[in-house]
């Protein structure tokens, strides 16, 4: 069959935020520890202590955001702990992520001086369930407060003078669990406790408050009684393949395995609708986004590495996931105002790994600098017309933290999102997520006369093909050149790829 896909340049619909595009760093196994951060004195090059290759790695992706310090550890970390003089700092268990003991050299003065580095925006999860209300207010005036204050003086005779501009502040996470085991009820009164004392102290600034959001009943109650003071509803989607005890090898795998990861992945859509049927209870200008914090792939750990770590490689099938989840978030930005792929480095979807002085792109990497053209651009609607290539079926489980499911729904062989930058240019991503067959796709445009399109593809020789330290370029992106055939544009994709074109 050929698959058809035609774009309605004439209906531009709302604008893809480019911070969609965010990523997570949470205090959990080797993301900042041993990760990002080496520390001022680490033979690895680094600036005040972040590594240079990461840095300059995470430069190119644009990233927009970045979510810190959790996560889990958001609800058991203490700010106060993690500012003044290195030697100075207590040390915290890390009682989610290994039981390891952490020297707390990573704070907030550090945290924000990583975001300018990469020209991040900082999104930051105040503690909630073991936290003040108090301890929280504080923290966002030692952060914003231009003036005189007593949490002021402090940063400045920390070495700060002027605030930092904060905006993204997270209101607890995942407090239906980790961070507090609360009921909804319990929690929506809490939230609007805390909110009321979270005060941006400078001028003409206002924060951008989330919620923590879990699923339906949830969700429903938490709109109900606080969505007037809410910007946006935090909800996690994590694709796993298997059950939570025994997720799957994200190395060793077959055909059945890469389908059924593909459709959980793809199932994020239908926890998107659902959620926004029920914020559209509350809120039908669709004020308040979906702000989709963490997602992504959750496999075994590698073998030989710590429980508690997270630490999983990163296939051709990752990309997969990764382009297919950007494409549906793409698709729904009128209600997605924020996600954060989890994690950004050594932890479960890393963009990055690193292995002592040595660090490589995986193919999630790659995916994120392709589809960065549609950061801020406007999305064009779509219709596809493509085979199913996995049915519709019913299974009992999970495919995240908070996205429980008892369908999967019918997925089709070709994903896409098309969207116009503001030089005027047509941007359009496409996935083949099949594991063994290539696609012709006939690519139609109304409203614009287009001849070709050029840009990038990512695929690989295997479903399992991975970049190692060894071999760090085994998947990287090939230029991909498609011209015009019968008044459309034809591409033709290989088995298992992600392809940007650049329409014209």
């Amino acid at each position: 069959m050929k698959h058809r896909v035609l774009i309605e340049t004439e209906l531009n619909g709302p604008t893809i935020s480019r911070h969609i595009y965010g990523h997570f760093a949470e205090h959990l196994g080797r993301c900042i520890y041993d990760g990002l951060w080496v520390g001022e004195d680490s033979p690895i090059p680094n600036v005040r202590g972040w590594r240079s290759d990461l840095v300059e790695a995470l430069k190119r992706l644009r990233i927009p955001n970045l979510r810190w310090p959790g996560g889990c550890f958001a609800d058991t970390y203490h700010w106060r702990d993690g500012i003044g003089p290195k030697s100075e700092r207590p040390g915290i268990v890390n009682v989610y992520w290994g039981g390891t003991v952490e020297n707390n050299h990573v704070g907030t003065h550090e945290f924000l001086d990583l975001c300018e580095q990469i020209g991040a925006e900082p999104y930051i999860a105040g503690n909630v369930g073991s936290g003040t209300v108090r301890e929280m207010a504080e923290w966002l005036e030692y952060l914003t407060m231009p003036g005189d204050s007593p949490m002021a003086r402090l940063r400045r005779q920390n070495g700060r003078e002027e605030p930092w501009n904060i905006r993204l502040w997270g209101i607890g996470n995942e407090n239906w669990g980790c961070g507090g085991s609360m009921r909804p009820q319990y929690y929506a009164d809490l939230y609007r406790q805390f909110q009321t004392y979270c005060r941006n102290f400078t001028p003409g600034k206002s924060l951008y408050k989330v919620a923590c959001g879990l699923t339906d009943e949830w969700n429903d109650i938490l709109m109900r009684e606080a969505h007037r003071f809410m910007d946006g509803l935090s909800i996690h989607y994590y694709t796993v393949p298997g059950a939570w005890a025994a997720k799957g090898s994200a190395t060793q795998f077959e055909v059945p395995d890469w389908q059924l990861t593909l459709q959980k992945g793809a199932n994020i859509e239908q926890f998107i609708i659902r959620t926004d049927h029920i914020m559209n209870r509350y809120d039908p200008q669709k004020r308040i986004g979906i702000v989709m914090d963490e997602w992504g792939t959750w496999f075994d750990v590698e073998p030989g590495t710590n429980p508690g770590f997270l630490y999983q490689q990163n296939t051709i099938r990752d990309a997969l996931v990764a382009g297919l989840t950007l494409n549906i978030l793409n698709n729904h930005s009128d209600r997605v105002q924020v996600a954060n792929i989890a994690q950004t480095v050594n932890v479960l979807q890393a963009v990055a790994l690193t292995e002592g002085s040595r660090m490589l792109r995986t193919p999630t990497y790659h995916v994120f600098e392709m589809y960065q053209v549609h950061q801020d651009a406007k999305l064009l609607p779509t219709h596809v017309l493509s085979e199913t290539y996995v049915p519709e079926r019913d299974m009992q489980g999970t495919s995240g933290a908070n996205g429980s499911v008892n369908r999967l729904w019918q997925i089709k062989q070709i994903s896409v999102s098309a969207s116009l930058d503001s030089c005027g240019n047509t941007h359009l991503t496409l996935c083949n997520l099949h594991h063994d067959q290539p696609a012709e796709v006939s690519i139609e445009v109304r409203g614009q006369t287009v001849s070709r399109g050029k840009g990038r593809i990512l695929t690989a020789p295997a479903m399992n093909s991975m970049n190692t330290f060894d071999n760090p370029d085994t998947v990287v992106p090939q230029d991909f050149e498609v011209s015009g055939r019968d008044n459309a544009i034809v591409a033709e994709l290989p088995a298992r790829s992600v392809a940007v074109l650049r329409l014209s």
